[in-house]
């Protein structure tokens, strides 16, 4: 579906405390936004959210609501972006990525690769998760020190995205994986890149839309669960989290920012989890929790 550019110019510093509402409001709907320097002196800034041309009135409708006072007056403008496969083109140019023993690269790195380290081939597509965001690269870094602590039986990937962690949960050790995601385009990407990756035997991938879908009864109880998502969704499916974490088992919960790290781990806490461990990068945690 096409995407449409809002943007919007501002002055500091009413331009950056309207970006930090538009943050707060959109932090759990995973739109896109950007905030620009337009003129240094003059402390300008164009403010951009991307939205699908269908949710476009709707999201306008937001970023005023979010402005308050002065939502009415806002001139916001639109613009229709080109129909690209933006992951696939920026993939082009991305190196590769290097956390917890991993490199995540595409076809063009092939030859970068290094004595030792367990390589994840990620093909250009549509779903999210190359490892190049804080929050992959987190979980990576943790599931390498995890797995081969705990020796998971099994495990599972929610909201898998392009599989690559559970490609890495499959490399680090042999057991069986179900890779879900509520996207179907996601899990055909998933699927192609547990093949390439040669974890076929291992990692089964399908579109579901929540914990009654049959699939989880069917491959669980986890013993480990990995879940990079947002923290608005992962705090609603804690009480869900334990009934399908087998007892004694890990969980290791990302797509959370710094600021929300104490409101997760207070409704897992509800559940009867405990953190194990946090890590933090590039504003990001990854939260372990048993």
């Amino acid at each position: 579906m096409p995407q449409i550019r809002l943007h919007l110019t501002g002055t500091r510093p009413r331009s950056t405390t309207l970006f930090s509402a538009l943050e707060t409001a959109f932090e759990d709907d995973g739109l896109p936004l950007a905030l620009v320097e337009i003129d240094e002196a003059a402390g300008t800034e164009e403010i951009s959210v991307y939205a699908e041309e269908d949710d476009a009135d709707a999201v306008e409708a937001r970023i005023r609501a979010a402005a308050g006072a002065d939502g009415p007056s806002l001139a916001i403008s639109r613009e229709a972006l080109p129909d690209i496969d933006w992951v696939a083109k920026s993939l082009e140019g991305l190196k590769p990525v290097r956390a917890g023993g991993f490199v995540v690269h595409g076809a063009h790195d092939r030859e970068e690769l290094e004595p030792g380290e367990i390589a994840i081939e990620i093909e250009a597509g549509l779903a999210f998760g190359t490892g190049h965001h804080g929050t992959t690269a987190g979980c990576l870094e943790t599931l390498a020190r995890l797995v081969p602590k705990k020796k998971p039986a099994n495990a599972l990937d929610l909201g898998t995205g392009s599989a690559v962690l559970a490609i890495a949960i499959a490399r680090l050790a042999p057991i069986p994986v179900l890779a879900t995601d509520i996207d179907p385009v996601a899990v055909a990407v998933a699927a192609e890149n547990v093949a390439l990756n040669g974890v076929s035997a291992h990692v089964t991938t399908a579109a579901a839309d929540g914990f009654d879908d049959p699939v989880f009864s069917d491959h669980g109880p986890f013993a480990l669960i990995v879940a990079n998502i947002l923290a608005g969704p992962l705090i609603g499916l804690a009480p869900q989290m334990r009934r399908h974490l087998a007892p004694a088992g890990a969980l290791v919960l990302s797509g959370i920012l710094e600021r929300q790290h104490d409101a997760v781990v207070e409704a897992y806490a509800a559940e009867g989890f405990r953190r194990v461990d946090t890590l933090r990068r590039e504003g990001w945690v990854t939260i372990h929790l048993e």
